[in-house]
Parts: C-alpha cells; sequence; structure tokens
C-alpha cells in the first residue's frame, strides 16, 4: 500500500433529509441506511482502506460526533479524527486537513470523499481514484470525479468539461450550479456536462498552494498554527482559531478560481444518498415493487413504497402508493415520495411543535 496516499473522510452532515433516522445526534452517516450489515461510514472507510494505509485515513467531523466515529471505526485513533469546534463549511475543514497532512508528509496526495455515498463496484472506484492520484503526483492539478448523467437531474451540481478532450482525466471548463430542469436536459444533450459527486484529490502541495493563492487569509490563518499540528497544542490552537476562518465551500474558495482542473468520468455506479428516494432507487424491491428495510411488511394495494422499522417490526400497508413509510421509537413517518425534499421542512415544524429532542 503506497504511503503517499491519505484520504480525509467528510463525516460532519447532518442529513436532515433522512429524518427521523437521521437527526442532529446521530446523523446518516452513522446509521446502516441500506440494511447491509455496516453503516455508511464504515462502507466508506473499508472503500478507502483498499487502497489507503489505515493510519492515513483522516475522519473530518463535527465535535459531537467524536464518540460515535471511535465507537464505529474501531481501526482509528483519537488523532485521526480531525474535530470542527465551529460549522464553517467545506474549504476551512479540507485546508486544516490538510495542513495536518503537509506536517506529516509534504509528498502526500489526498482523496476528499463524502462519508455517506453510495458505490457499488469498489474495484473500480479504487482504480479511478489512483488514476487521478498519479495526475497528482506529476503535475500541479486539481482532479475530481464525475458521474455520467443517466436523467436530467436538477439536484446535482454539474461539471462542464472540454469537448474534443483526451479518452480518461478531461479538462475542467467550469462547475455549473444545480440547474431547472430545462437546463439539465440542455447539459445532457451537449454531451460534455457531469454530475459533480464532490469526491477530490491533489497532492498536499497542490491544495495548500491553491489556497496560497486564492485564500490567502484562511491560509495564513491556518499556516499560524503550522507548530501546534499533530500536537497536545493543536486543539487549543484550533478552539481559538477555527471559527474565525470564513465560512466559504471548496467549490467557490478554490475551484471556480482553479485554471488546472481534471475530471475524471467514473466507470462505477453512484449515488450520493442524499434522500429516502434516492435510498429506494438503490435498495433491491420486493413483488409490489415496495424497497424495505428491517421491516417484514404485509402489503395489500400498496406499491412504490420505501419501507423502514426497527428490525424485524412487522408492518402492515394497505392502499397506500409511493410513500416513505419510516418508523423510529418515538417518530412515524408517512409522506409522500413526490414530496420528499420537503422533508427539511417538516423537521423545523416538528422541533418548532414539539421540541429540538425529535430533531
Amino acid at each position: 500500500m503506497n504511503k503517499n496516499y491519505y484520504a480525509v473522510l467528510m463525516a460532519g452532515g447532518v442529513g436532515s433529509r433522512f429524518w427521523p433516522i437521521s437527526t442532529s445526534e446521530n446523523p446518516k452517516q452513522f446509521h446502516d441506511m441500506l440494511g447491509a450489515g455496516d453503516t455508511l461510514i464504515q462502507k466508506t472507510f473499508k472503500r478507502l482502506n483498499k487502497f489507503v494505509p489505515t493510519e492515513n485515513i483522516l475522519i473530518l467531523t463535527n465535535e459531537r460526533y467524536n464518540d460515535l466515529v471511535l465507537e464505529q471505526l474501531p481501526l482509528v485513533t483519537q488523532d485521526q479524527v480531525v474535530l470542527e469546534p465551529a460549522m464553517r463549511n467545506t474549504a476551512p475543514c479540507i485546508l486544516y486537513a490538510a495542513m495536518k497532512i503537509r506536517k506529516m508528509n509534504p509528498d502526500g496526495v489526498m482523496i476528499v470523499a463524502p462519508s455517506d455515498h453510495w458505490i457499488e463496484d469498489e474495484d473500480a472506484f479504487a482504480k479511478d481514484v489512483i488514476a487521478c492520484f498519479e495526475k497528482c503526483e506529476k503535475e500541479e492539478v486539481l482532479c475530481t470525479l464525475g458521474i455520467k448523467p443517466s436523467f436530467p437531474n436538477t439536484g446535482f451540481g454539474y461539471i462542464e468539461y472540454q469537448k474534443g478532450s483526451d479518452i480518461g482525466l478531461k479538462k475542467v471548463d467550469q462547475f455549473r450550479e444545480k440547474p431547472d430542469y430545462e437546463t439539465a436536459k440542455e447539459f445532457l444533450a451537449q454531451g460534455n456536462f457531469l454530475w459533480n459527486a464532490g469526491i477530490f484529490m491533489w497532492s498536499i502541495k497542490t491544495i495548500v498552494n491553491a489556497f496560497k493563492n486564492y485564500q490567502k487569509e484562511q491560509y495564513d490563518l491556518f499556516d499560524s498554527g503550522l507548530s501546534y499540528y499533530n500536537t497536545n497544542e493543536e486543539a487549543a490552537f484550533i478552539k481559538e482559531n477555527y471559527p474565525k476562518a470564513e465560512n466559504i465551500s471548496i467549490d467557490y474558495a478554490i475551484l471556480e478560481n482553479s485554471k488546472s482542473i481534471y475530471v475524471l468520468p467514473a466507470t462505477f455506479d453512484w449515488n450520493d444518498l442524499g434522500t429516502w428516494g434516492s435510498l429506494y432507487d438503490k435498495l433491491d424491491k420486493d413483488e409490489n415493487n415496495n424497497a424495505v428495510v428491517n421491516s417484514k411488511v404485509l402489503s395489500e394495494d400498496a406499491q412504490g413504497n420505501m419501507i423502514r422499522s426497527p428490525k424485524d417490526k412487522i408492518v402492515v400497508v394497505d392502499g397506500l402508493n409511493d410513500y416513505i413509510i419510516v418508523d423510529k421509537e418515538d417518530v412515524l413517518l408517512i409522506y409522500p415520495k413526490s414530496k420528499e425534499q420537503d422533508i427539511k421542512q417538516v423537521l423545523n415544524k416538528v422541533k418548532a411543535k414539539f421540541g429540538d429532542e425529535y430533531a
């Protein structure tokens, strides 16, 4: 296994569209959403650990999830859990992790990967990432993995690459915001657009230099702590200085400024598992086209439902089609799949009426 390979696993999100299973105290990455025996963060860690040494995997998360990370990833030490004392979007935490790795190994290359994605062919994933790593080791470039769009999805950002690019890695023209439906259809018709999966690869030197060039204040803030990283004094420095960092995404901070970005069209099936509907799409279905996790289901005139309950609970459904049915100890959600994007608003209403303990 290559000692210069590092992984930064992003595990700080709340995943509110998977409420009521995903809550602010115990978000979706710490749940076995697929009913497969592993939580999403465990699956992601194992996927990365096939080509990145165990000790070179850092987990970026919020302070409140520290114990959950250590409980679910027993191979990880406390030093590998990089804690954010404040929510500051993706740019500051990626720079923080890169600074820590730079002190350990300035010749390293790193992947930044969300902890909650579904990837079927893990060998193809490893092959794609290593191809990007090899380019990053030779050239000062930023690489990302793009997903070939299968329909005009309005829930993803898109990556536009140069037409006529070589087979393999392609030069990125620009990143595009989530489009409306007509724009998404135009993207697909043009043929040089990919979904942005939010998976990035670069050398430590390149990403640190990019911050130095495009986000000087952020760079200076985190560079001032260089002597503290990976020591007992790191936590105190971060607690004092991290909240001073600008709240900005890696897309706006670096990717929209850089002129040296390449995208590799992924050779594996991917889903960001952002909603109950996307989970439904990836699960096996019963004879009535219901996707079932943990439950024992008796269905009459009920099709296309996403059904989840505590393990082995019997669920009887009659006359419901295309619904999300999620039973938890203290909450029962019965909600149309067509309105799944509104679950965030429902959650806010529940908090307002019944209290934060249900969120």
